[in-house]
């Protein structure tokens, strides 16, 4: 169903200035049943396809700064129109995926609405986008610069080559090296090596 009048006007606190209308269009054109949600650890938004008699359903986490929450969404609205297209014939990240991907990026960025910064990352991301989030370390660390006081922490790319953090869960670890685009870090306890994204947000610990 068409989201209602109230739902429209906390939308549009959500999004850069430009994008709104957009937005509109395609929850109104698809009939997509969107939620905002509480911040989630493991994921920025997700799709779902629609059961026989339902609506597709897109959820965008609440804590992200405005380019970052636009960019999740789009993410997601290319699962939902790739489904629309290919049904689940395709993989979930393929060429298809990709391709309709790079098309809204590229809508949304001759809409005007990015700080140069974001518009150049994007149009590096365009021709070959990742499947998760983690996989987009160097369009999230831009992104990311636009984050508030709220919304600002620290990651693992944050912390001293050889200082240590605490994840979510609670373990401790050094960070130890860089491997590619991952960090190699060692479990404080058991010496365990784990390979970490760049972006996981931690809380540096003083040993």
């Amino acid at each position: 169903m068409p989201i209602v009048k109230e739902s429209m006007d906390i939308l549009r606190k959500y999004l850069p200035e430009g994008s709104f209308d957009r937005i509109v269009y395609y929850l109104n054109f698809f009939k997509i049943h969107f939620t905002i949600t509480l911040k989630r650890n493991t994921v920025l938004g997700d799709y779902r396809h629609p059961i026989p008699g339902g609506n597709h359903r897109i959820t965008v986490n609440g804590d992200l700064n405005q380019y970052e929450f636009l960019v999740t969404f789009l993410h997601e609205l290319a699962h939902l129109i790739t489904f629309e297209k290919f049904g689940a014939r395709v993989p979930p990240h393929g060429k298809e995926w990709k391709n309709q991907y790079g098309l809204l990026l590229m809508e949304f960025v001759d809409l005007g609405i990015f700080p140069v910064d974001v518009h150049q990352a994007i149009l590096k991301t365009i021709p070959d986008p990742a499947a998760t989030a983690n996989g987009e370390t160097m369009l999230l660390s831009v992104l990311r610069k636009y984050n508030n006081e709220k919304q600002e922490g620290r990651t693992v790319a944050q912390i001293a080559m050889g200082g240590f953090f605490k994840t979510q869960k609670g373990q401790i670890f050094k960070k130890v090296a860089l491997r590619r685009t991952r960090f190699l870090c060692t479990d404080y306890h058991t010496g365990a090596a784990y390979s970490f994204s760049p972006l996981t947000e931690v809380i540096p610990v003083e040993l």
